[in-house]
């Protein structure tokens, strides 16, 4: 413990700034004692925790308040000291920090239906609410849950598992956007070890086997362009970098490379005084080295969101060997490595244009925070950061110029509800680069996206399942919870309704009004409608608090009631054992699928009474459904069906893969199937024109969910063109 607060004190007197001694003492001294007989999972002194964020928060430069409230960032939630014990000593701005980074407890009162997810979404609002009057707060969480991840080793395996998952969900992605770049790059190396350790030790022995052979390359390309800078009278510092384990990771693992095919592993940064030498040394590198079409960017005319700024291009030296340079201001450079802590580590604080400079980089803090108000639903804050704050973006060009950024994979609705609500709600087509295409369209970096408008179009509530942002998502659905309550109400009966059937909920009328209004209230609306509305305009999840309702279902209408009562209760007939799905009006019926449309949970289905064989289960949209449903003759055998809510069976489906022939591919696409522990039952390849390769695979699958990831890996597989399912 002693050895530990040397150590702060040893990191404070070599950061060069003046801090507050006594202050962060007796800060230290309470926390001693707030926290005396308690002990980490180790079994060191609770201490050692707060002592090792402070060591982490002066590395990040932070001021003495920030260091202060380090110390003090768990006597609030784990010891009887209070926040206005911590206002009392060590004033407002203190208080407020400690408050800021304290979880929330006893969050939900009797009887709410309260998740885990919820719980956690509530938690990330609270501390993005104190974030938004100050930042310090997010930043002393980061450093706390980094030290948390630095010892993850002494929890249980479950435990450890769950908590990278959020730290990869949440904390890396508020990291990166607020350019903490050490910080974000830590924590996934962190998260991959627990999340998937032999990817990361495989990684890990790849770049120890070549450690001896990468610093000799790094040194050699160093000194050559020294030599050169010289020869043309150019200042500059330069240093080595390679890629962090987990940006490896999602190159070979996520996009299916080889660990040849990425770039970037090695990358020499360039620091220099002013704009006009980045410039100017970009000009000498690409006469120095062949630079690779496709792999310039030049992020200074064009910043990320995180305020991000440099020059990238990838070259390749004279062995063919490719390699990334990356050239910036020294300004760039700090905000780069340290991102919003810079302010703190080089600028003395915010005072002044710094004040004016950091409101506008935590605008997006608010943004959040106004959309989930808008929706209603506190799980939007963790879904946003998780998709709106994505580490990859595509920049996108307005006709007038302007640049929009985007998370990948978002679609030409994102982009135009990311200009504005009421373009993004007036929205009847796009046009990319001159060219209309379809609303669905993935807009790509570099493109420039028009958006055609009309005053009276109105937004579909089918776009909710092709955005790809959280905010575009909020905007759609704000839309229909004020313009179209009615509508919603209905909706949101027909689908509570569907849910009860699915989960044999079935009361006479006035129980069911009762029922209803009950789950209302627990919800936090005033009435019936309120709540039917907004699982009509998707504030509600029922599928996230359906196995609370049946709970409350099953105590308050079975449990309780006599069994007279009960067998008021009107229990829709369904079939027995039928691989997970029900058949309305039939019992204990032979249920088989079809093979020409290959159902899958989360498929809406339908059941054909077939003489001798039992039923015969269909998608609805099934082409053997449309063409025959409406056939007199046989109107009277189709059933309707659904499936049960807790289907464990597996499923057959077909996927057809279109991709250009190249070695490898096969290769490729089978790791990612063992890497998805997906069973193959089949794979057939043939040859296409120009140079293409068609792939039939059958897999086992559980649902349709899974089915969609699966479609989704296959096209992040280099060389894949297309990727879909497929019937027989």
């Amino acid at each position: 413990m002693k050895d530990t607060w040397k150590e702060l004190i040893t990191a404070i007197e070599n950061s060069g700034k003046q801090y507050e001694i006594d202050r962060i003492q007796k800060a230290y001294e309470i926390a001693c004692q707030a926290h005396e007989g308690q002990k980490r999972r180790s079994g060191e002194p609770y201490i050692i925790h707060p002592l090792a964020v402070s060591i982490i928060l002066v590395g990040l430069g932070m001021d003495s308040d920030t260091i202060v409230a380090g110390l003090l960032h768990d006597v609030v939630e784990d010891t009887p000291i209070t926040s206005e014990d911590v206002k009392k000593i060590f004033g407002q701005d203190v208080a407020l920090l400690v408050n800021g980074v304290t979880k929330l407890t006893n969050l939900g009162k009797r009887g709410e239906y309260v998740t885990q997810e919820e719980r956690q979404a509530e938690n990330v609002r609270k501390m993005l609410l104190a974030m938004a009057q100050d930042v310090r707060v997010v930043i002393i969480k980061l450093a706390d849950r980094l030290h948390n991840m630095r010892t993850i080793q002494y929890r249980e395996e479950q435990k450890r598992r769950d908590t990278a998952k959020e730290t990869m969900d949440i904390y890396a992605p508020l990291a990166h956007r607020l350019g903490i770049r050490s910080v974000k790059e830590e924590l996934e190396d962190l998260c991959l070890r627990q999340l998937d350790p032999v990817a990361y030790n495989e990684i890990e022995q790849n770049l120890e086997l070549r450690k001896e052979e990468r610093v000799k390359f790094l040194d050699n390309i160093k000194e050559r362009i020294q030599e050169r800078l010289e020869k043309e009278n150019q200042k500059a510092h330069i240093e080595g970098r390679v890629k962090s384990v987990y940006g490896i990771y999602r190159k070979v693992y996520m996009q299916g490379k080889t660990f040849e095919e990425i770039y970037d592993v090695y990358a020499v940064r360039i620091i220099v005084d002013t704009v006009i030498e980045c410039y100017s040394i970009f000009g000498i590198i690409h006469d120095m080295f062949r630079p690779i079409p496709n792999r310039i960017k030049d992020y200074i005319s064009t910043p990320k969101p995180n305020m991000y700024q440099s020059l990238h291009t990838t070259v390749l030296d004279k062995e063919g060997i490719p390699f990334e340079v990356q050239i910036r201001t020294w300004d760039m450079h700090y905000t780069a490595e340290y991102g919003i802590a810079a302010h703190w580590k080089y600028k003395a604080g915010i005072g002044g244009n710094n004040k004016d400079k950091m409101e506008e980089r935590l605008a997006w803090v608010r943004q959040l925070l106004e959309s989930q108000k808008e929706s209603g639903d506190v799980e939007d804050i963790v879904r946003s950061i998780k998709t709106d704050l994505a580490p990859e973006e595509v920049f996108v060009f307005t006709p007038k110029g302007d640049v929009v950024a985007l998370p990948i994979g978002s679609t030409v609705i994102d982009f135009a509800y990311a200009i504005h609500t009421a373009v993004g709600n007036r929205m009847v087509g796009a046009k990319i680069d001159g060219r209309m295409v379809s609303l669905d369209t993935e807009v790509k970096t570099g493109m420039i996206v028009e958006i055609i408008t009309q005053s009276n179009q109105s937004p579909n509530r089918n776009w909710l399942k092709i955005v790809k942002t959280s905010g575009a998502r909020n905007k759609i659905r704000t839309w229909f919870k004020r313009e179209r309550r009615e509508e919603n109400i209905a909706e949101g009966l027909s689908e509570l309704e569907r849910e009860f059937k699915r989960n044999s909920i079935s009361l006479d009328n006035e129980k069911m009004e009762e029922f209803i209004l009950d789950i209302a209230k627990r919800q936090h609306f005033s009435s019936r409608d309120e709540f039917l509305a907004a699982i009509g305009y998707g504030g509600v999840l029922l599928s996230r608090i359906m196995p609370r309702i049946k709970d409350d279902f099953q105590q308050k209408y079975r449990s309780s009631e006599s069994e007279k009562s009960e067998k008021q209760i009107v229990k829709p007939k369904k079939s027995g054992v039928s691989n997970g799905v029900i058949v309305d009006g039939l019992d204990g019926c032979l249920v088989k699928f079809s093979k020409c449309c290959n159902p899958l949970p989360g498929d809406e289905i339908i059941g054909f009474v077939t003489r001798g064989y039992g039923v015969s289960i269909h998608k609805k949209d099934c082409i053997n459904v449309t063409s025959s449903v409406d056939n007199e003759e046989q109107k009277d055998r189709w059933l309707p069906a659904h499936w049960e809510s807790d289907v464990r069976e597996s499923f057959k489906a077909a996927i057809d893969i279109v991709a250009d022939d190249r070695p490898g591919l096969l290769a490729d696409i089978s790791i990612a199937l063992a890497n998805s522990r997906v069973p193959m039952h089949s794979l057939n390849a043939r040859e296409l024109k120009n140079h293409q390769v068609g792939i039939n695979l059958v897999l086992s699958i559980s649902n349709l969910e899974q089915l969609n990831n699966i479609l989704g890996m296959f096209k992040r597989t280099a060389g894949v063109i297309s990727a879909q399912r497929a019937y027989q």
